[in-house]
């Protein structure tokens, strides 16, 4: 009998150490640090350095971009060893595989988007994140997009985004069986600061999918 992928839980948008260690003790894939000064979960290159030293492998790190300077992701790859790049601005194929790291590319979803279309030009992507398309918003959105509209036939392993939270993450694994599902709105207590309940309940649904 085949035995099927289990789906793998990135919890985005860690500002501390404290919610770093929960999301590791509580079985996450990879937690995602912010470089996005406009975000409100936004780090600084000191901080997110202090977390990463402070979590163990198999956790990854991913750092999430958008449309940043060549020299500032430079600048932070100098410093902090990350094991995963996350590009969710207009950010061309040619960027994202200049830093010669495995990279994750977002597609914000609106009704008109053509999500294979858009896939296919990322061929060396690791992965393709699908978010909610808000318009104003890169991320963070809490908002469900038309599920229906991921093709069945994709190239790239998918991690599902946007408005996902302890009460539809089941539904969603079961629905759509991506590769990871991603959260960040979905698991705080507050903008930038996670609740460690909310994650141990998130990846228990997920890893019960």
């Amino acid at each position: 009998m085949e035995q099927k992928h289990k789906t793998l839980t990135k919890i985005c948008g860690i500002t501390n150490i404290e919610d770093a260690r929960v999301a590791e003790d509580a079985g996450a894939y990879a937690i995602g640090l912010v470089f996005y000064k406009k975000s409100p979960r936004y780090i600084s290159i000191d901080t997110a350095k202090e977390i990463v030293a402070h979590i163990n492998q198999p956790l990854n790190s991913v750092g999430l971009f958008v449309d940043a300077d060549r020299d500032y992701i430079c600048s932070v790859l100098e410093q902090i060893d990350l094991d995963i790049l996350q590009f969710h601005g207009q950010e061309s194929e040619q960027t994202c595989a200049f830093f010669n790291k495995p990279y994750i590319k977002a597609i914000r979803v609106s009704k008109d988007t053509n999500i294979l279309k858009e896939v296919e030009k990322y061929s060396s992507a690791k992965a393709i994140l699908l978010d909610t398309h808000v318009e104003g918003l890169l991320g963070g959105t809490g908002k469900v997009f038309d599920w229906t509209m991921i093709p069945r036939n994709l190239s790239k392993p998918i991690i599902l985004a946007g408005g996902l939270n302890v009460d539809n993450v089941k539904d969603a694994i079961r629905k759509i069986r991506p590769y990871a599902v991603d959260v960040s709105g979905g698991v705080e207590s507050e903008k930038g600061k996670k609740d460690p309940k909310k994650i141990k309940d998130f990846i228990n649904e997920a890893i019960n999918a």
